[in-house]
C-alpha cells in the first residue's frame, strides 16, 4: 500500500516551499516542502507538514516561527539542495533573516515568503501537522513558481487567468 499511495501522490503537482526556521543557537534549518496549503484568509493562517524527528521541525516548534519560501520556477536547484539534507545548504543559496521572525528567507530562491509563527501542532503518522499565523508576506519579483509532480519539477508562469462561468478546454475534455 505504501508503494500505491507514493506513486499516487508523485501524480498529484503542486507546488514547491522551503520551509526555514532557526533552532536554538540560532542556526538556520530548512527543508523542501510540498505539503502547503492555506486554511484561512481571516485571519491568515497556513499549515505545513514536516517530517517527525527532522532538525527543521525541531528548529520550528523551540523557535516558534518559521518562513515559508514559495520558489519560484528557475529555483529546482535549491529544492534539490534542500531535500537532500546537505550540511552547507545555507552556504549555497542566498538568504537573510526574515523581517519579523528572523527565520530565514531565501532572497534569490523565492517569489514570496510568508513569516509565521506557530499557533499550534498535531502529529500524524511520519509527520507533525503545523499551524502557522501568518505575521507577514513578502514578494519578490520573478514571474513563475515551481511545482513538483511526476517525479519532476516543471515551471508554472502566469497567464491568461480563465474567465469566471467559462468552460475550460480541459473541462470539456474530462466530459
Amino acid at each position: 500500500m505504501d508503494t500505491e499511495f507514493r506513486d499516487m501522490m508523485a501524480s498529484f503537482p503542486t507546488g514547491v516551499s522551503v520551509v526555514t526556521a532557526r533552532d536554538g543557537s540560532a542556526q538556520p534549518r530548512g527543508m523542501t516542502c510540498s505539503s502547503l496549503c492555506s486554511l484561512s484568509v481571516a485571519p491568515p493562517t497556513l499549515l505545513t507538514c514536516l517530517r517527525s524527528g527532522s532538525p527543521t521541525l525541531g528548529a520550528v516548534i523551540s523557535s516558534g516561527a518559521f518562513a515559508v519560501n514559495l520558489l519560484h520556477g528557475e529555483a529546482d536547484w535549491v529544492a534539490a539542495l534542500f531535500a537532500s539534507g546537505a550540511p552547507d545548504r545555507f552556504e549555497r543559496v542566498a538568504w537573510r533573516p526574515s523581517c519579523r521572525t528572523r527565520s530565514p528567507a531565501l532572497i534569490e530562491a523565492a517569489h514570496a515568503v510568508a513569516e509565521c509563527t506557530v499557533e499550534r501542532t498535531h502529529p500524524s503518522g511520519d509527520h507533525v501537522i503545523v499551524v502557522g499565523a501568518v505575521r507577514s508576506v513578502e514578494r519578490f519579483r520573478h514571474g513563475s513558481a515551481l511545482l513538483y509532480g511526476f517525479r519532476r519539477y516543471s515551471e508554472l508562469s502566469p497567464g491568461v487567468p480563465a474567465a469566471v462561468g467559462e468552460r475550460s478546454v480541459a473541462a470539456e475534455r474530462g466530459r
